[in-house]
C-alpha cells in the first residue's frame, strides 16, 4: 500500500530531529580526548629534569670555574686533536676493511668466506684493550718485520720498535677492531638490497664491479650509513682506551693532569664528558643529512630538518591560538 504524496513531502520537508538549532551545530567542535596520565608524566619529567640541572648549578662539588678554565687549555685541546686524528684514520681505515671483509664473507670462495668470518669472529671476541696492549707489546714477539719470497730470504728488513710508534699502535688496533664490526654493518646493507636489481645488473650484462659500485652499494648506503655512525659513535668513545699504550688523547690529558693537580678531578671529568658530547653531537647532525640525502628517491617526502620542525611547530601552535581565541 503506498503512502500518500502528501505525507512524503511533509517528511521531507520535516526538520532533523534535534532541539540543538542550527547555528549552535555549526559552533561546535570536537575536543581532543583528555589524557591525564600523559600530563602527569610530562610533570614528573620536567621536575626531574629541574632538579637535575638545579644540582648541577648549585653543588659546588662540580667546582664550575675549574672547569671553566680547564675547558678551552692548549693540553685539552692537543689531547682533542688526538682523539679527532685516531677517530678519523681509524673510521676511515675500519670502513675500508669492513668492506672487503664483507666481500669476502659474500664471496664464492670457500677460503675467503671462511676467512672474513674467522676475522670477524675472533676481532668481536676479543676485547678492545686486549688489542691494543697486545700490539703494544708485539715487540717482545716480533723484534723485526721482513718483506720478501714467503718462507724464503726477506728483500727488507724493518725494526718493529722504530715503525710502532703510540699513534700507531692506536690506529691499527682500533682499525683491526673497527673492521670486525663494519664488516656486518656492510654486509646487512649489501644483503638488503633486492635481488631483483642484482637479476636486472646481470641481465644488462654489466661488470660485477660496476654492478657494486653503481647499483648494489649506493643503494646499500641507505641501510649501512645510520648503523656505521652508530659504530663511529662508539669509536669517539673507545679512543679513551688509548691511554693504556701511552697516548694522551683527550681522556689521558685529563687522567695526566687530574695526577697533577688532585682537586681538579671532577672538573676535569666534566670537561671531558661536555668534549665528548659536543663530538658525538656533530656526528649525529651529520648523520641526519645524509641520511636524508639517501632518502631521495627511497620516500615520497623527505623528513623535515629540525629547523622545519620548529618552523611547523610555531605554525600549529599560533592556528591552535588563534582557534581559541575565536571560540
Amino acid at each position: 500500500m503506498s503512502e500518500p504524496s502528501g505525507a512524503a513531502v511533509s517528511l521531507a520537508g520535516a526538520p532533523p530531529p534535534t532541539d540543538t538549532p542550527p547555528k549552535q551545530l555549526a559552533a561546535q567542535r570536537v575536543l581532543p580526548l583528555r589524557r591525564p596520565g600523559r600530563w602527569i608524566a610530562t610533570a614528573v619529567v620536567v621536575v626531574l629534569a629541574a632538579q637535575f640541572v638545579h644540582g648541577l648549578v648549585t653543588n659546588p662539588f662540580y667546582q664550575w670555574d675549574r672547569f671553566g678554565y680547564w675547558f678551552l687549555r692548549p693540553t685539552i685541546l692537543d689531547g682533542l686533536l688526538i682523539t679527532l686524528e685516531v677517530t678519523a684514520y681509524s673510521a676511515v681505515l675500519g670502513l675500508l676493511g669492513g668492506i672487503l671483509l664483507a666481500l669476502a664473507r659474500l664471496s664464492r670462495s670457500p677460503v675467503l668466506r671462511a676467512a672474513g668470518w674467522t676475522y670477524v669472529w675472533a676481532l668481536r671476541s676479543v676485547p678492545l684493550i686486549v688489542v691494543l696492549l697486545f700490539l703494544y707489546n708485539l715487540s717482545a714477539l716480533y723484534k723485526t718485520l721482513s718483506l720478501g719470497v714467503p718462507f724464503g730470504p726477506a728483500f727488507f728488513t724493518f725494526d718493529e720498535s722504530e715503525l710502532a710508534t703510540d699513534m700507531v699502535i692506536a690506529v691499527i688496533g682500533l682499525s683491526l677492531h673497527e673492521a670486525a664490526y663494519a664488516a656486518e654493518v656492510v654486509r646487512g646493507g649489501i644483503l638488503s638490497v633486492d635481488q631483483g636489481h642484482h637479476e636486472a645488473a646481470s641481465a644488462l650484462g654489466l661488470p660485477k664491479g660496476y654492478q657494486f659500485r653503481k647499483i648494489v652499494f649506493p643503494q646499500a648506503l641507505r641501510s649501512i650509513t645510520p648503523n656505521y655512525v652508530n659504530q663511529l659513535i662508539g669509536l669517539i668513545k673507545s679512543t679513551s682506551l688509548v691511554f693504556y699504550v701511552s697516548l694522551l688523547d683527550l681522556f689521558g690529558t685529563a687522567q695526566s693532569m687530574g695526577s697533577t693537580y688532585p682537586g681538579d678531578i671532577v672538573p676535569l671529568l666534566l670537561v671531558v664528558t661536555v668534549w665528548y658530547l659536543i663530538l658525538t653531537s656533530v656526528v649525529s647532525v651529520v648523520q641526519f643529512y645524509v641520511e636524508r640525502y639517501y632518502a631521495r628517491g627511497a620516500t615520497r617526502t623527505l623528513p623535515p630538518t629540525p629547523l622545519q620542525r620548529l618552523r611547523t611547530s610555531l605554525t600549529d601552535f599560533r592556528a591552535r591560538i588563534r582557534r581559541e581565541a575565536a571560540v
